[in-house]
C-alpha cells in the first residue's frame, strides 16, 4: 500500500511553487498525496510568518492535525520554521522543524525516516533552488521560481531575516524549468519570487530574463506573480504588450501616503507609483491591477489613511489585500511609538474592505460584452470556473475541460460576497 504525505500550505506563491515540487517530488517516489492531513502518514505544514496572525494560522494548522489524531510524521517548514526553530521544536518535540533552506530535502528526510536511517533535518542536503520541475501540481498553472530573499528591508517586514538575502536562480535552470511543465501540459506559467523585479544572473536582469522566456518557442502564457514597483525599466513595459504575457500585475502599494511610505522604508513614492500605472493603462486601458495596503501602521494619521483611500478610486484597482499592521519582532517598526489603536485600525481596515469591493465591482463591470481566454481549474456537474488573462474569475454554467483555455463571453457579474465572478454564456462544444 502506498504511504500517504499531506500538505497544507500558508501564505506566499513562493511557497505554493516549493509545496507543488515536493508534492510532486513524492508521487516520482510512489506516494499518494492530498491537502490535508486525513490518513496521512506525513504531514508537511509549509508555513508563513509574516504577520503575528501567520504564525497564529500555522500553528493553528498543526493543533488541528494533532487533535485530529494525526500520529505520523509531522514535518514544520517555511518561513516560520526559520524565524521560531527553537520554539516550534520545544512545543512540537516529535515534528521535524526544516528551514527554507532545507525544504527540497523533506523527500530525502521521510525516505531515511522510512528507513530508519539517521539524517537530522539540518543536516539534510537542500537548497533553495534545489526543486525539480512539478508534473504533478495542487494547481492548474505551474509556478516557476526564479528568485528568493530580499536586500530591501522595509520597516514592517521580517522577510529578509526568514528568507536571506536576495539570490536569483540560473536563467538556464529557469528557461529549461518552463520548457519541461510545458511538456507537462500546462497552459500557464506564473513568475514568482521575493523580489522579482531585483532579479539578476549573470548580468541578465528582469526584463532580459522575460524576454527570453517568451522567446520560447512553445504554447504557453505567462502570469507575473507580485512585483514590487522600485525597478522598472523602458524594455519591461515594452514586454508587457507580447500577447504571451497577461495584463495583470500584483503591484505592491502598501500605502498611498508619502510620508508613510518613507517610514515603511519603501524604495518608491506614491507619484511614481502613479507613473508606472499610467503606462500600464496606456498599454491597456483595461489592465488588471491588484496591490497590497497596510492599515494602521504607527503614526498613520486621518489624512494619511484617506490617501490610501482615495487611491482606490484614483488608480481603479481591480482587487485590494488589506491587511491590518501587526507588529513583528525583530523588525524596525516594532520600535516605533505612535502605535495605533487596535479598534481604529479595524474601523480602517473594514472602510478599505468596502471600498476596495466596490472598486473591485467596478473594474469586473467593464468585461461585460467582452471576450475572455479562460484556463479552467474548477469543473463540477453543472458549473466550470477559471481565470482569464486579466487575472478576474469567470463561470459558467457548462462543464468544460480542466487545464484547457476556453474563449468565452461574458454576459454578467455575480455581486454577492467578496470575490464577484464574472458570468459567461454557454459555448457549444
Amino acid at each position: 500500500m502506498k504511504k500517504k504525505v499531506g500538505f497544507k500550505t500558508l501564505g506566499c506563491r513562493l511557497n505554493q511553487f516549493e509545496t507543488d515540487a515536493l508534492a510532486s517530488k513524492f508521487v516520482g517516489l510512489g506516494y499518494e498525496v492530498a491537502e490535508d492531513s486525513r490518513n496521512a502518514d506525513v504531514f508537511v505544514v509549509n508555513t508563513c510568518t509574516v504577520t503575528n496572525q501567520s504564525d497564529q494560522k500555522s500553528r493553528s494548522v498543526v493543533n488541528k492535525a494533532i487533535n485530529q489524531g494525526h500520529t505520523g510524521m509531522m514535518i514544520i517548514t517555511g518561513c516560520m520554521a526559520n524565524h521560531h526553530k527553537e520554539q516550534l521544536e520545544k512545543r512540537y518535540p516529535n515534528a521535524y522543524v526544516v528551514n527554507n533552506e532545507q525544504k527540497s530535502a523533506i523527500p530525502q528526510l521521510v525516505e531515511a525516516h522510512f528507513n530508519k536511517e539517521i539524517l537530522p533535518a539540518n543536516e539534510s542536503k537542500g537548497g533553495v533552488f534545489s526543486y525539480v520541475p512539478a508534473a504533478e501540481t495542487f494547481h492548474t498553472r505551474s509556478m516557476i521560481k526564479i528568485q528568493d530573499g530580499c536586500d530591501n528591508y522595509c520597516t514592517f517586514c521580517i522577510i529578509p531575516k526568514v528568507r536571506g538575502r536576495a539570490v536569483s536562480r540560473s536563467v538556464d535552470d529557469i528557461l529549461e524549468n518552463i520548457r519541461q511543465v510545458v511538456g507537462f501540459g500546462y497552459k500557464e506559467v506564473v513568475i514568482t519570487g521575493v523580489n522579482i523585479s531585483r532579479y539578476l544572473s549573470d548580468g541578465v536582469g528582469f526584463s532580459g530574463l522575460l524576454k527570453q522566456i517568451v522567446d520560447i518557442d512553445l504554447d504557453f502564457r505567462v502570469r507575473i506573480s507580485s512585483i514590487e514597483p522600485d525597478s522598472f525599466d523602458d524594455d519591461f513595459f515594452k514586454l508587457l504588450e507580447h500577447p504571451k504575457i497577461t495584463p495583470h500585475l500584483h503591484l505592491c502599494l502598501q500605502s498611498a501616503s508619502e510620508s508613510v511610505l518613507l517610514q515603511m522604508r519603501r524604495m518608491y513614492t506614491y507619484k511614481l507609483y502613479k507613473r508606472i500605472v499610467e503606462k500600464l493603462r496606456n498599454i491597456n486601458p483595461l489592465f488588471n491591477i491588484t496591490t497590497d495596503i497596510i492599515v494602521g501602521f504607527p503614526g498613520e494619521t486621518e489624512s494619511d489613511f484617506a490617501q490610501s483611500l482615495s487611491a482606490l478610486e484614483e488608480l481603479g484597482f481591480g482587487h485590494v489585500h488589506t491587511f491590518k499592521y501587526s507588529k513583528r519582532e525583530d523588525t524596525r517598526a516594532a520600535r516605533m511609538t505612535k502605535v495605533i489603536d487596535e479598534r481604529e485600525k479595524s474601523k480602517r481596515s473594514e472602510l478599505m474592505r468596502q471600498k476596495s469591493l466596490h472598486a473591485k465591482i467596478k473594474y469586473r463591470q467593464q468585461f461585460i460584452g467582452q471576450s475572455l481566454s479562460v484556463l479552467i481549474d474548477t469543473v463540477k456537474d453543472d458549473f466550470s470556473k477559471g481565470y482569464g488573462e486579466y487575472y478576474v474569475p469567470v463561470k459558467i454554467n457548462q462543464k468544460l475541460e480542466k487545464n484547457h483555455l476556453h474563449t468565452l463571453t461574458i454576459t454578467g457579474i455575480e455581486t454577492g460576497g467578496d470575490d464577484p465572478c464574472l458570468i459567461a454564456e454557454r459555448i457549444a462544444l
